[in-house]
């Protein structure tokens, strides 16, 4: 590429939500830019640099957040939350057209409110005088979370304490991670070093999480590793439904709470008119979200392949009408005879999708399938073989549940059954 000093025009978002200018044919993705704009780049080949923006969009605003043009926590911040949501919810459309439906009803859309994230993946960095407890830059060092519009409060509180411990954690010798998810109980932390925790590192984090009312803190020397709880002096706890759940140390949760209730809700209003004693199938069923609304009226047989998710569903699972099955539906998916007497199967698969999983339903004799994805892109390939033998989509909610990201939660109720589709399409 040539050396720029030229005015090109953005098209479009790009799926990360950056502006697509095209520069002598090739694409070329410019952070904190919008459709409609200009913008005037610098620089040869791969070293560009943005130097002015013109023809600004009547969707840009100003950033809520002093580090939003730094730290790798937010993409979006510069765009107006209502066109956001829009712009979301035309990324799932144009996903489900790409699977080959037609008739897609209109989407019930929801927008969380910031100040809301309950779960959140830092990185530490070891420095001169402290430690830096933030998120990445876009490919390049962490940024310390000096204030941020997504965090829950009571969570971005607890940060400068954070970094007072841990500067005094030994076996924090350089870079390592903090996964915080936010229970009822209160604040439950995974701390993740390369070198072991020493008697006395442990020490300092049990005074801490006194201090500080953690009921729990776990450590893992890679990702790779399970967490080994190391301080817990309270109860872990959190309810999914009715049912009292101790998630294990780093589980997987919704972002926010407010958009749990909303998801659950939307599997709830998404599932066909069932008697008592239909039967649901719930695959990837993590630690029981929408396994324990869903058991409040129909049995559940609930799924999970993660071995501590399913001790979790198990040990909670007495005096349920929720079966917890431990299975790596990876490995061994359910095939068309294990779900012959499923009346509908409710699925909510990892990023990476349900792969073998989807063809193996679209085979089956099931009638209703409820599918929840953040992924628009293997949402389009999980669903085609649904659609391919006859599914068409019934109901369409989106969750916008990662604020000023290109991401969002999607529940889509899907139906071979022609009474219901019909009676869908007349309201």
């Amino acid at each position: 590429m040539a050396h720029l000093s030229s005015w090109y025009a953005v098209e479009q978002l790009g799926s990360s939500g950056d502006g697509l200018v095209f520069i002598n044919g090739q694409p070329l993705f410019i952070p904190g830019t919008l459709p409609g704009e200009e913008v005037r780049l610098s620089g040869r080949d791969h070293d560009l640099t943005l130097e002015e923006v013109r023809n600004i969009s009547p969707d840009r605003v100003e950033p809520p957040c002093a580090l939003s043009d730094q730290c790798g926590g937010c993409s979006l911040q510069h765009i107006n939350l209502e066109k956001l949501l829009s712009w979301k919810q035309e990324r799932v459309t144009q996903a489900l057209h790409h699977a080959g439906f037609s008739n897609i009803p209109e989407a019930h859309c929801t927008q969380i409110e910031p100040y809301s994230r309950r779960r959140m993946d830092f990185v530490l960095q070891r420095k001169e005088g402290g430690v830096i407890v933030g998120l990445h830059q876009r490919g390049g060092d962490p940024v310390d979370m000096t204030e941020c519009s997504l965090l829950d409060k009571r969570l971005f509180s607890l940060l400068p304490a954070l970094r007072l411990c841990l500067s005094h954690i030994g076996a924090l010798t350089g870079r390592g991670g903090l996964l915080i998810n936010l229970l009822e109980t209160g604040p439950d932390l995974v701390l993740e070093t390369k070198a072991p925790l020493s008697a006395t590192d442990k020490a300092k984090l049990a005074d801490f999480a006194r201090a500080q009312n953690i009921p729990r803190i776990a450590w893992r020397s890679s990702s790779l590793e399970e967490p080994e709880t190391i301080v817990q002096w309270k109860p872990v706890f959190h309810h999914f439904g009715t049912v009292k759940v101790t998630p294990p140390p780093g589980a997987f949760m919704q972002a926010t709470l407010q958009s749990e209730q909303i998801l659950v809700n939307a599997v709830l209003n998404g599932l066909p008119s069932l008697n008592k004693k239909d039967v649901i199938e719930e695959l990837y069923a993590g630690n029981g979200t929408f396994s324990y609304p869903l058991g409040e009226a129909n049995r559940v047989q609930a799924y999970e392949g993660h071995k501590p998710a399913f001790e979790a569903l198990k040990a909670s699972s007495h005096g349920t009408k929720v079966a917890p099955f431990h299975r790596d539906l990876k490995r061994q998916p359910l095939i068309a005879a294990d779900l012959k007497h499923a009346r509908v199967v409710v699925l909510d698969p990892p990023f990476a999708g349900a792969g073998r999983q989807m063809e193996f339903l679209a085979q089956s004799n099931v009638q209703d399938v409820i599918y929840i994805s953040c992924n628009p892109a293997m949402l389009a390939k999980d669903l085609k073989p649904l659609q391919q033998m006859g599914f068409e989509i019934v109901r369409y909610d989106l969750v916008d549940q990662f604020l000023w990201s290109a991401d969002s939660e999607t529940v889509l109720a899907l139906s071979r059954d022609t009474k219901r589709i019909r009676k869908s399409r007349k309201r």
